[in-house]
């Protein structure tokens, strides 16, 4: 019979081959051509969905596919980061994640199903949201000095508010502690509006906190700023120092968000969604939109967002270790 035997067999698998290594590019130069889902770890409202919706939706003009946004909340983040570990390396799901899933998470949970530097891409870090300090109303103390002091005349009597344990919040006041030498207490809660409600209602004196979450309790005079853990000023709230402008360089606490893939995602790939994210961070409306809820929006490379990574994942562990926070 015509067309069999082995010379017939080994031609046909040449063949696929070589249709193969025709079509990968292929596929990869026309890169998207069907719709990008977006995860974020996150429900929804929240600095890192509001980031994700304003950027994704410039990205979508961008690219000219949907970019559509799969809210997956959980385990501070580490649900839906891990179905992005997880997902096919094509470039069609990917994922704006935080700190906490990226960095914090492992020295701070038992265990975390992915490790961030090698089940995922990092394409680019995407904003910072510093981390704000105030204190109640009923604090007799309205500057850092003046905090300070205070904490110092009553060792162990007060207390810090967080957005619950191991959380950046958390880490935040315990940087803030141990950098300046004072006894406060932390009282955990589960997320931030009962954090704030409680700041608000004078059950507990102080909380770090994103920059969004208190903005609006701030210009509403129902919480007094003390100070921003970050390196500059924020146009949101220019009269506001920095903890470097206070004496306390090292209490630089800032929550941030980065874009990331599954880590066999091909480069050019890559590549693409990282100008895609880049460009849309340089457009007028959404450094506005973003900018005003007190984002400082960054765009480097993947490279660059990598090591930033690895930086803060080191940074944090050893803030936890001093603070004795063990992992739950």
């Amino acid at each position: 019979m015509k067309g069999t035997g082995p010379l017939f067999s080994f031609a046909r698998i040449f063949a696929s081959f070589i249709i193969l290594a025709l079509i990968t590019p292929a596929s990869a130069q026309d890169f998207p051509n069907r719709p990008i889902k977006l995860i974020v770890p996150f429900p929804p409202g929240g600095p890192n969905d509001i980031i994700a919706r304003v950027v994704g939706a410039k990205m979508q003009e961008l690219l000219g596919q949907p970019v559509v946004i799969d809210n997956r909340g959980g385990a501070g983040g580490v649900i839906g980061t891990d179905a992005v570990a997880k997902a096919a390396p094509d470039g069609y799901t990917i994922g704006l994640t935080s700190a906490g899933a990226l960095a914090i998470s492992k020295s701070l949970q038992e265990k975390v199903p992915y490790d961030s530097l090698k089940d995922l891409k990092p394409i680019t870090l995407v904003a910072k949201v510093p981390e704000l300090l105030v204190v109640a109303n009923n604090v007799p103390a309205s500057s850092m000095k003046d905090l300070l002091a205070l904490a110092k005349s009553q060792p162990g009597k007060m207390n810090f508010a967080s957005s619950g344990s191991g959380s950046m919040p958390h880490l935040a006041g315990e940087l803030f502690k141990i950098t300046a030498g004072i006894d406060i207490v932390h009282v955990p809660y589960k997320g931030a509006a009962p954090a704030v409600n409680d700041v608000i209602g004078q059950q507990v004196e102080m909380v770090f906190l994103d920059l969004p979450v208190l903005l609006p309790q701030v210009k509403a005079g129902k919480v007094k700023p003390i100070a921003l853990g970050s390196r500059e000023r924020v146009e949101s709230l220019p009269d506001v120092p920095t903890t470097s402008e206070l004496g306390l360089p090292q209490v630089e606490a800032e929550n941030w968000y980065g874009l990331v893939a599954p880590a066999a995602t091909p480069a050019d790939v890559i590549a693409k969604l990282h100008k895609a994210t880049v460009d849309a961070m340089k457009s007028p409306e959404v450094k506005d939109k973003l900018s005003s809820q007190g984002a400082i929006l960054v765009g480097d490379t993947p490279e660059e967002f990598a090591a930033y990574i690895q930086s803060e994942t080191d940074k944090w562990a050893k803030v936890a270790k001093a603070a004795k926070i063990t992992p739950n």
